[in-house]
């Protein structure tokens, strides 16, 4: 029986050390390994280079990694939620490189799957198209991306298995999907972690051949990145 299954973070984080590179899947504050970017911060691991839709906020997510300098590249689409990142970025401290959301994405997926770039109209014309390879494909300009390669991938699923198949819940399947095997090594962090064999294969998004360490989270705070009320009539 194929057994991923590792203690906690500490364990599944072994091999990670300063200056790689990560893939870290969320949007927002969902669907994010909140244990494993704690543990990160423990760790004191320094000079990442992060690749995520956006870096958290002031203290969580991660932002955490960002307060204590231990994040050096942020490769991202959003950043709009983080008084550090942005003073990070416009001082200096911090190299950004922002993509296109879709882009990004497309372009963890092409690493998931092998194949090493692919061309997109996003970004041509723009700065995002400074220093890469374009073409004409039917009369419209095409940038070519390349696939990213990351040392680790580091996803966050709703339930999984002791095979490392998972299942997202909600807008949590954002990023997660297409991260999951798009690194040499893919860490997923699971609310619940069952036996193998015990999920519906009809209800699996992400084949456990994409996983090779899974660990449940000992804590998840769920919380709300923007909350808009109303007053009471």
């Amino acid at each position: 029986m194929i057994n991923k299954k590792v203690s906690g973070p500490k364990e599944a984080l072994q091999g990670l050390k300063d200056d790689m590179t990560l893939m870290v899947g969320g949007f927002g504050l969902c669907g994010i390994p909140e244990n494993a970017i704690q543990e990160m911060v423990e760790m004191g691991v320094t000079g990442l280079t992060c690749i995520s839709n956006n870096a958290g906020v002031d203290d969580f997510g991660l932002g955490l990694l960002l307060d204590k300098k231990q994040i050096k590249t942020m490769i991202s689409s959003y950043v709009g939620e983080n008084a550090e990142f942005e003073r990070q970025m416009l001082s200096g401290e911090l190299e950004v490189i922002l993509t296109p959301q879709g882009t990004l994405a497309e372009k963890c997926r092409a690493a998931q799957a092998g194949i090493p770039a692919f061309y997109t109209p996003a970004g041509y014309g723009t700065e995002v198209a400074d220093g890469k390879e374009s073409r004409e494909f039917e009369g419209k300009m095409y940038l070519m991306e390349e696939a990213y390669k990351a040392d680790f991938a580091i996803v966050k699923a709703w339930k999984g298995d002791e095979a490392g198949n998972l299942i997202f819940k909600g807008t949590a399947r954002n990023f997660n999907p297409c991260m999951a095997g798009a690194g040499k090594i893919t860490i997923a962090e699971v609310e619940e972690l069952v036996p193998a064999g015990e999920l519906d294969p009809n209800h699996i998004h992400t084949p456990g051949i994409f996983v090779q360490r899974i660990y449940q989270g000992a804590k998840f705070e769920k919380r709300i990145e923007q909350l808009t009320t109303r007053k009471r009539d």
